[in-house]
């Protein structure tokens, strides 16, 4: 039995990451058989290949080049632990996945959506993910919420982009859950942590028990 795949997208900011958490403890707790994970990385080389993206002391990184980075960390992190999941019938919960690459390439950086389409199809080998938990903010807000999260090593090179760049993908991110209410679920992301899990963990949980993924005790 195919497991199911739970992907939460955001800018930065938005808070995706506290929820992909939470969410993940929630369902081990009622029974789930899960796997946590994150893109870029998840697997060793999709970690070294998110330190490239990431940090400022890549210097500048051409779109073309950011684009295909992405693509072939994605490429091993499905065929290493995703795919392998799936089949085995466990819940993958993923920090970031194809959609990003629609908002932030698609979006921030003008890359044509057909070439996206296809590039995630090709590094996917056709994995969708079965719901995507879309957690919207302002950019100001996110900006907001990321420097009071800060790191000693200051902002990486993808939260060093402009209003303007996060604006667009933003936008990117609205459109394409307008084009897929059914599988993209539009959240407030300034809702409290607790109703944002809430929300979350009881339509993951119609999923799994739709599904019948949930383990005997």
């Amino acid at each position: 039995m195919r497991g199911l795949l739970l992907t939460l997208e955001g800018i930065e900011g938005s808070g995706k990451s506290t929820q992909a958490a939470t969410l993940a403890q929630e369902l081990k707790a009622a029974g789930v058989p899960v796997v946590a994970t994150r893109e870029p990385g998840g697997v060793l080389l999709g970690e070294k290949i998110r330190e490239i993206l990431l940090s400022p002391d890549s210097g500048p990184v051409h779109p073309s080049a950011e684009l295909l980075l992405f693509v072939a960390a994605r490429a091993q992190h499905v065929a290493e632990k995703i795919r392998p999941a799936l089949e085995s019938g466990q819940v993958v919960i993923c920090d970031r996945f194809t959609d990003a690459t629609v908002a932030y390439q698609g979006g921030g950086r003008a890359v044509p959506d057909d070439l996206l389409r296809r590039l995630n199809e090709f590094s996917t080998g056709g994995i969708r993910p079965d719901r995507t938990y879309l957690l919207d903010v302002d950019v100001r807000t996110g900006f907001d919420r990321a420097g009071r999260r800060g790191t000693e090593t200051g902002p990486d090179r993808i939260e060093s982009e402009g209003t303007a760049f996060f604006e667009a993908v933003r936008k990117r991110y609205l459109e394409v859950a307008a084009q897929e209410p059914e599988r993209i679920l539009l959240l407030r992301g300034t809702d409290s942590i607790q109703e944002l899990t809430r929300q979350i963990v009881q339509d993951a949980l119609s999923l799994v028990r739709r599904r019948a993924l949930i383990q005997p005790r």
